[in-house]
């Protein structure tokens, strides 16, 4: 009897029901004699024993369907080692759940904080196979993760909603975009819709650079001037702060977020009316567009083969359009960030879209 142990952790994002999908289909297509134990919301499930036995049949139908079937939740990283309030020991309790159950391995969809407590009961002595799970596209190791195509489509499609209001009046639109620390999805968005300026968390910004770009457009005769900006922007200044400095400014700002910080700022500095529009999660909800349900499938059926083969500590990745295994430990703790100097930068510059770091 193969048993296995499925969750999703962290924040939920479209085709976590396509790679389940996946990997029960790849293995319940070569065995027969599978149980599956479906923990609910996450880790927590796995804390607190909290499941429910499924059967591939479970998993018929949910291809196209968004969030996920067994639920989520974030258990940060840091409190792992942490007792509850109960005094309980929460990794103990996980190893418990995991040999009550006689389980053989743990598959788990998750993003960064995830894949660090995955690789944290590899280390405990649990067989783990992990698949790359957020709209960010900031797991190392991956070229790729599922649901970061279909987040884009949605912020993309934001962006070209604002270009049809935006002709008709002469204002400045800023669309917030999801990523606190890393700014794929802003990134990939600004360009598919046509935005003139993009903020990223990796490129620091110079509100004198933003006025510039939004004057010249004015001078140009162009009503109005569209941002993306990331949710995790950050100024030249504010980046030049210590990490605990910076938190305790964000913490007593004004602002519910940097695109209301920017819309004042701008405001001031070119007497323009400022409009903001912020898609938050929507972006993570509906359905898988057909790119990430591909893609779902790809490495849920390679996370299947990897358990057939007993292979086990390792998270499924994409690599230059293959489907790859890598180290848990290569993995976790690390992100993949914006890189200010690549190609999709340059192209962007050349075409004349602003990053705001340059006056």
């Amino acid at each position: 009897m193969l048993r296995i142990g499925m969750l999703t952790s962290g924040g939920d994002c479209q085709a976590l029901n396509a790679a389940m999908r996946g990997v029960v289909k790849g293995i319940c297509n070569k065995r027969k004699d599978v149980e599956i134990y479906g923990f609910k919301d996450g880790y927590k499930g796995l804390i607190y024993s909290d499941f429910n036995m499924l059967t591939s049949k479970d998993f018929s139908g949910i291809l196209t369907q968004g969030g996920t079937i067994l639920g989520t939740s974030r258990q940060p990283f840091k409190l792992m080692r942490v007792p509850d309030k109960d005094g309980i020991d929460k990794v103990e309790a996980m190893k418990h759940t995991y040999h009550k159950l006689h389980l053989d391995c743990l598959v788990i969809l998750g993003g960064n904080g995830t894949h660090k407590t995955a690789n944290l009961l590899r280390e405990e002595g649990l067989n783990v196979v992990t698949l790359p799970k957020t709209i960010d596209n900031d797991l190392w190791g991956t070229d790729m993760t599922f649901g970061f195509q279909s987040a884009v489509d949605i912020a993309t499609d934001t962006i070209d909603r604002i270009h049809t209001t935006a002709t008709s009046h002469s204002r400045v639109f800023i669309i917030e975009v999801m990523g606190h620390k890393v700014g794929h999805v802003t990134l990939h968005a600004g360009i598919a819709g046509g935005a003139d300026i993009i903020l990223l968390p990796e490129i620091p910004y110079d509100i004198k650079a933003i006025k510039n770009v939004i004057d010249k457009r004015t001078q140009a005769g162009k009503r109005f001037t569209i941002l993306a900006v990331a949710e995790g922007a950050i100024s030249k200044e504010d980046a030049k702060l210590k990490k605990k400095e910076y938190k305790e400014k964000l913490a007593n700002r004004k602002y519910p977020s940097i695109a209301y910080e920017l819309a004042e700022q701008i405001e001031k500095e070119t007497d323009k009316e400022v409009r903001i529009t912020v898609p938050g999660h929507t972006q993570r909800g509906g359905t898988p567009c057909s790119y990430d349900r591909v893609f779902a499938t790809r490495v849920g059926a390679k996370a299947a083969e990897l358990i057939l083969n007993e292979e086990y500590g390792y998270m499924v990745a994409m690599r230059n359009g293959e489907t790859v295994k890598v180290p848990l430990e290569e993995v976790a703790g690390k992100l993949k960030y914006v890189d200010p100097n690549c190609g999709l930068i340059k192209e962007a510059r050349t075409i004349g879209i602003s990053f705001g770091d340059e006056v």
